[in-house]
């Protein structure tokens, strides 16, 4: 199939890393589609762990192209120092690495605003990463950003970049009663680095329409997950972007007709980090056992995450808006240490079954889960390589999961490692 997207089914951290990089050794190019450097895919190659933020994960197959698309948001510092790392770690990035340039640029004013929007007193703290992110994205649609491509006329860039620095500085002064950012540093830090990303930008549509006629394989990453999405999500609680399959369409400038397969990623019990209601959350002894069984604690800023029980009202609203063909199953491996694994099927809210999704997050804070319990395998599954040799409860688990959501599973992770994998 030349064109797959994968997506997260959840609220990010599933697992996409890994899946990502093993779909990426039968991939031609890989392509991330949105989000900042706040993302953090976790990918264990022998022993030896590699976290990226911005760059694909594919970047760790020799015979791939990478891509960074349109729709990311890019932190030109924190990309130079991946690749600095991926490159002293005997992995080479150049001339495989390619960025849109129509993706914007990341300042590091959008950062100290992130910061203060986060900063205790603020009404409505979202639970960011402060990578900047969000701001970025505001300056982007409200067509005050500046696009990566911009920086081939010096001149021109240091002249827009001027001019959002002091309409920053009237912001945090004004509103945030903050100290304004120095323009002149700011400036000459943006220019500095500007020899090391030209050699790096393309018109990425064209490579990717290029690619397609030619038969290649295609595989686009997002970064979060479903519920993180900024129309679909658990709004406000949200990214800034489109992690769902629709995304890597506005992401790429790969048009909805050459999509051959969506694979959703679903984590065997769910997490979340930042704010935001969380039905299947377990507090107390109970969920910081599952947090240390699974060694929830994020990537790319080392906080726990919140850890709950496997959701599949979520799963089904994930599987419609996605469009998911195929699932991959992750960290199943986490829950062997359980007599009973609770999975939710529906919510109550106010005496009412309820099974689709709400939109309201005061509705989704409110709600109950309505758990079935199926029995535990209590035994190591990091071993097993073929479905059929799991464990029988380990198997009824996953024919639960496929019985619910009507999407076959066709990977199961069972460990970090790329070869703790069962492929179907």
């Amino acid at each position: 199939m030349p064109v797959q997207v994968v997506v997260g089914t959840q609220w990010g951290d599933e697992g996409k890393g890994k899946v990502v990089d093993l779909l990426s050794e039968q991939a031609d190019v890989v392509v991330r589609y949105q989000g900042g450097a706040n993302a953090g895919h976790t990918i264990n190659i022998g022993g030896e762990e590699y976290i990226l933020h911005l760059i694909p994960g594919g970047i760790l197959h020799p015979h791939t192209m990478c891509i960074i698309g349109n729709g990311v948001v890019v932190d030109p510092f924190a990309l130079i120092q991946e690749m600095d790392f991926l490159e002293s770690r005997g992995i080479s990035v150049k001339n495989r690495l390619r960025v849109s340039d129509r993706a914007h640029l990341i300042v590091e004013y959008h950062q100290l605003i992130d910061r203060l929007q986060e900063s205790p007193g603020q009404e409505q703290r979202i639970g960011t990463t402060g990578r900047g992110i969000g701001p970025a994205y505001t300056d982007k649609y409200s067509r005050q950003g500046i696009r990566l491509g911009e920086i081939r006329n010096a001149e021109r860039f240091e002249e827009k970049l001027r001019r959002n620095i002091r309409r920053v500085n009237r912001l945090l002064t004004g509103f945030y009663q903050s100290d304004p950012v120095n323009e002149s540093e700011i400036v000459e830090r943006c220019l500095s680095v500007r020899e090391r990303l030209l050699p790096l930008l393309s018109d990425t549509g064209v490579v990717l329409h290029r690619a397609i006629r030619e038969g290649r394989h295609i595989l686009l990453e997002g970064a979060q997950g479903t519920l993180l999405d900024v129309e679909h999500g658990t709004y406000p609680f949200v990214t800034s972007s489109h992690p769902t399959s629709g995304g890597a369409c506005i992401g790429t400038g790969i048009p909805p007709t050459s999509i051959d397969d969506v694979m959703g990623i679903m984590k065997a019990y769910t997490t979340r980090v930042g704010e935001g209601p969380f039905p299947t959350e377990v507090s107390g002894a109970e969920g910081e056992k599952l947090r240390e069984a699974g060694r929830e604690y994020g990537a790319t800023t080392g906080r726990p995450r919140r850890c709950g029980w496997l959701d599949l009202v979520v799963g089904r609203y994930a599987t419609r808006i996605n469009g998911l063909t195929s699932l991959a199953i992750t960290k199943l491996d986490v829950l062997s240490y359980l007599e009973e694994i609770p999975v939710c099927t529906a919510y109550r809210y106010r005496g009412e079954i309820i099974r689709d999704f709400p939109a309201e997050v005061d509705v989704l804070a409110e709600v109950e889960p309505i758990y079935e319990l199926l029995p535990g395998w209590k035994t190591d599954i990091s071993q097993v390589r073929i479905r059929a040799k799991l464990p029988t409860n380990a198997q009824k688990y996953l024919d639960f999961i496929e019985r619910q959501l009507m999407v076959p599973i066709m990977l199961i992770s069972v460990g970090a490692s790329r070869e703790a994998t069962i492929l179907e």
